[in-house]
C-alpha cells in the first residue's frame, strides 16, 4: 500500500446527500465545506465525484459551478452509494514491484453495523475496479480505510477499539486480522494504538488520532489538559507510540499536536456531546495538504507546523466544523486512487 503522500491519479470523493447525516440545514452548511475542498483539490489532481443519483448530480453541479471558476479536473459521476465517508468504504490501493496498480476491496458494514443501509457503499470499490480495469482482490474481513494508515515501507498504525471490536470481525484473533491485513496491503509491522476521541462513531479511527508524515515520523494528537475527555487515551497511544520501533529498530520521530475543542452545544445525530475534531484529519495530495481547521487558538500554530512538515506542498486550511458536527472531517471524505488515469 503506497503512502498517502505518493503521487496520487486522483482523489474519490461523494456529494452530501443523506438527510439521517445531515438533517434541516446541516446540509446547506456541509455544502459549502465540500464546495471549498473540491475547488482546491481540482486545482492539483483529478476529482472524482460521485452523485447517488441525477438529482444529488444537479445540486452539486449547481453548487459547484456558482462558487468555482475552474473545474475542468473534476468528473461527477452517477453511482448509487449511500453516505459520504468514502475513505471508508473506498478502494485501498496496493501496487505490485512492477508498478502496477490493484485494488483491495474489503468489507465495509457502516462501522459495526450503525447506519444500515450500507450495501450501496459497500459495492463502491467493485464498481470503480470495473470503470478503470483494476485488478481486484476481496480479503474477506471488514475493513476501513480510516481505521489505517501506512508509511510506505511495511508499517502500518491502527487501533485495537476498532480492528479487535466484535461488531467488525468476530471470532477473529488479533493475530489473524493482523496477518489478513499485512498479507493483501504488504506490511511487516503493525503498531497497534488503544482507543480513539470521544464523539466518534467509527470506535476510534487511526485517522483522528496518529498520521505518518514521512517514513519516519508521526504526528499524534495530544491534548495538554487533563480535564480533557480525550486527555487518558492519548496520553496512552503516545506512550505506545514513543516505544514503536520501524523495521529497522529504530525509534520514529513522534511531534505532538494539540487538541481543538470538541465539545458542541446539544449533540450530534447519534446523541453525543463531543464531535472528533482533530488535526490528524488532515490529506496528503499532490503539491497540497488540506488541513481541517477548528479553532482559532490552535488554527495558525498547526498550519505553520505542517508548512514544515511539508515544504514542497502548499498547506491549505478548510474550515470543518460544520463538516466534523456529521462526526468525521476531510481525511474520512477522501480516499487517494492511483492508476486511474484514462
Amino acid at each position: 500500500m503506497p503512502a498517502e503522500w505518493e503521487k496520487h491519479s486522483a482523489t474519490l470523493l461523494t456529494w452530501p446527500h443523506n438527510r439521517e447525516t445531515w438533517p434541516g440545514e446541516r446540509l446547506g452548511r456541509v455544502e459549502k465545506v465540500y464546495s471549498d475542498i473540491i475547488q482546491t483539490l481540482a486545482e492539483y489532481e483529478k476529482v472524482y465525484l460521485l452523485a447517488a443519483n441525477s438529482s444529488v448530480k444537479q445540486r452539486a453541479e449547481k453548487v459547484l459551478s456558482a462558487t468555482s471558476q475552474n473545474l475542468k479536473n473534476l468528473e461527477i459521476i452517477q453511482q448509487p452509494v449511500n453516505d459520504v465517508w468514502a475513505r471508508d468504504y473506498g478502494p485501498i490501493m496496493v501496487r505490485n514491484t512492477n508498478g502496477a496498480y490493484a485494488i483491495t476491496d474489503w468489507e465495509y458494514n457502516a462501522w459495526g453495523g450503525k447506519y444500515p443501509p450500507w450495501n450501496d457503499d459497500n459495492s463502491i470499490p467493485e464498481f470503480l475496479a470495473s470503470k478503470f480495469q483494476l485488478e481486484k482482490f476481496r480479503p474477506g474481513i471488514v475493513l476501513e480505510g480510516g481505521s489505517i494508515d501506512v508509511n510506505g515501507n511495511g508499517i502500518l498504525l491502527t487501533t485495537e477499539s476498532v480492528l479487535l471490536n466484535p461488531n467488525r470481525n468476530p471470532g477473529y484473533s488479533k493475530q489473524e486480522i493482523e496477518s489478513v491485513i499485512s498479507e493483501h496491503l504488504g506490511v511487516k509491522n503493525v503498531i497497534w494504538l488503544k482507543d480513539g476521541l470521544a464523539g466518534d462513531d467509527t470506535d476510534g479511527h487511526i485517522d483522528d488520532i496518529a498520521r505518518f508524515v514521512n517514513q519516519n515520523t508521526i504526528v499524534a494528537a495530544l491534548p495538554e489538559d487533563s480535564s480533557d475527555v480525550n486527555y487518558k487515551a492519548l496520553h496512552e497511544n503516545y506512550e505506545i507510540l514513543q516505544s514503536a520501533t520501524d523495521l529497522n529498530g529504530d525509534p520514529f520521530n513522534i511531534i505532538t499536536m494539540p487538541m481543538p475543542v470538541t465539545k458542541i452545544e446539544g449533540t450530534t445525530v447519534d446523541g453525543s456531546e463531543y464531535v472528533p475534531a482533530s488535526y490528524a484529519n488532515f490529506y496528503i495530495a499532490n503539491g497540497v495538504l488540506l488541513l481541517p481547521l477548528y479553532d482559532e487558538t490552535y488554527d495558525d500554530e498547526m498550519i505553520e507546523l505542517f508548512s514544515g512538515l511539508f515544504p514542497d506542498r502548499d498547506i491549505v486550511g478548510i474550515e470543518c466544523s460544520d463538516l466534523v458536527w456529521g462526526q468525521g472531517s476531510i481525511h474520512c471524505i477522501t480516499q487517494q486512487l492511483y492508476g486511474t488515469e484514462s
